[in-house]
């Protein structure tokens, strides 16, 4: 009897799971099914050059998985039950043809590897949903991209947020864009949380790109037309792109699953759910620690090596081997400011800034190989691995017993 396992999301952490572990497993012991609701493969950390309106080349997960025994299964992902050990899925169409419409249907799996990741978080600020844009998801990219072709020059652009997401999107679109009149607001001071050499590059490249910088500013509002902040200052804007934050899926909060206040699923340091054996959780969706007892960033940083760990696990528990447990550590914070500049802030293995950065230039390079070196580590899902794939010898916990119902 195969062990089933599925993974859901597609992301950089669903997909490197499901590629690792065809490399890991042999396939005559497992069916691998992992469900995605779009064919192919989204760059998350480069959606902010998507909006500035730069062309991706695509990334089919057909050709991605092929031969490797993946099974690719397009649907959005409705409700898991973790006692009955099923996934509710709706297919972008039934029986995989035009004629049909959205069809649900259930997954059944022996270990499921939770993936969903996270999407745009609004902050429960009155008028984001309504009026603001995104960079989460290329959904939301697109969107952005089209209001912006559909800007004037001199109109005002506002990108609410100085995190990561935040400051790639402004400069981005300061350079793709220069006619446009494109602002940022941040709630402390821009870079508070870089070096003091990180932080005086990024002053220098953003006023080179003539963004304005509202600091000390929390917006409370937002309207189609600009934005009210927490001193009443009003700021126009005909695009606010918002970046304060993400949040997970609400699927992990409805089961049974043990989950944090913000609906991340807690596991241990083989990213395997704290509650429930058979299931793993990495990425955004997922609460792990790191060094010194703190909780890993929602990041591709984080994401991946998450990954690997629960394909390393799952795989040992399988074949009754010894299950590997590496530490996640940070080596650096890595920037895109436009397709000319970059900081790449060095960190502490838990996540702090040391005064060490590299700017210029040269840090715009090292953040491209960085963003190329992931995507081709999703579109080589196998590669690097040992070739030799270990046995199924047991499976860890029974399955449930189908209930028998009677009319």
């Amino acid at each position: 009897m195969q062990h089933r396992i599925v993974v859901l999301g597609a992301g950089y952490t669903g997909a490197v799971a499901a590629g690792r572990l065809a490399r890991r497993l042999h396939r005559e012991d497992v069916t691998i099914t992992l469900v995605n609701p779009e064919p192919d493969f989204v760059e998350r950390v480069r959606l902010h050059q998507v909006a500035a309106g730069q062309e991706l080349a695509p990334r089919p997960f057909g050709e991605m998985f092929d031969g490797t025994g993946v099974q690719l299964k397009l649907a959005k992902v409705d409700a898991v039950d973790v006692d009955r050990r099923t996934v509710t899925v709706t297919t972008a169409y039934g029986r995989d043809t035009a004629s049909y419409g959205p069809e649900r249907e259930e997954l059944a799996y022996d270990t499921l590897v939770y993936a969903l990741g996270s999407g745009w978080n609004d902050g429960g600020v009155p008028g984001v949903a309504e009026h603001a844009h995104d960079v989460a998801g290329r959904p939301g990219a697109l969107r952005l991209r089209e209001r912006l072709a559909a800007l004037d020059a001199g109109r005002p652009v506002l990108v609410v947020g100085g995190g990561l997401t935040g400051l790639e999107a402004a400069t981005e679109i300061a350079e793709a864009r220069p006619d446009l009149d494109v602002a940022l607001a941040v709630r402390g001071t821009l870079g508070d949380w870089l070096s003091a050499k990180g932080r005086a590059h990024l002053r220098k490249v953003v006023d080179g790109l003539g963004i304005t910088v509202h600091e000390h500013t929390s917006v409370t509002a937002v309207a189609a037309d600009g934005v009210t902040t927490a001193d009443g200052l009003r700021i126009p804007s005909d695009a606010t792109v918002w970046t304060t934050g993400f949040a997970v899926r609400p699927i992990a909060r409805a089961t049974s699953l043990e989950v944090t206040d913000r609906g991340q699923i807690v596991v241990d340091g083989t990213m395997r759910s704290v509650s429930h054996p058979e299931v793993y959780a990495v990425g955004d969706a997922a609460m792990a620690i790191g060094p010194n007892g703190k909780p890993l960033r929602m990041s591709c940083a984080s994401g991946v090596p998450m990954a690997w760990q629960a394909a390393d696990a799952i795989a040992a528990r399988l074949a009754g081997a010894k299950v590997p447990q590496v530490s996640i550590r940070y080596f650096q914070q890595c920037v895109s400011l436009g397709r000319k500049e970059g900081l790449i802030q060095f960190v502490t293995a838990d996540d702090r800034p040391v005064e060490r950065a590299l700017t210029g230039r040269l840090a715009a390079l090292y953040k491209e190989l960085i963003c190329k070196g992931a995507a081709w580590g999703v579109a080589h899902p196998t590669a690097g691995l040992p070739s030799r794939r270990r046995r199924v010898v047991h499976q860890e916990t029974p399955r449930p017993v189908p209930v028998e119902t009677t009319a």
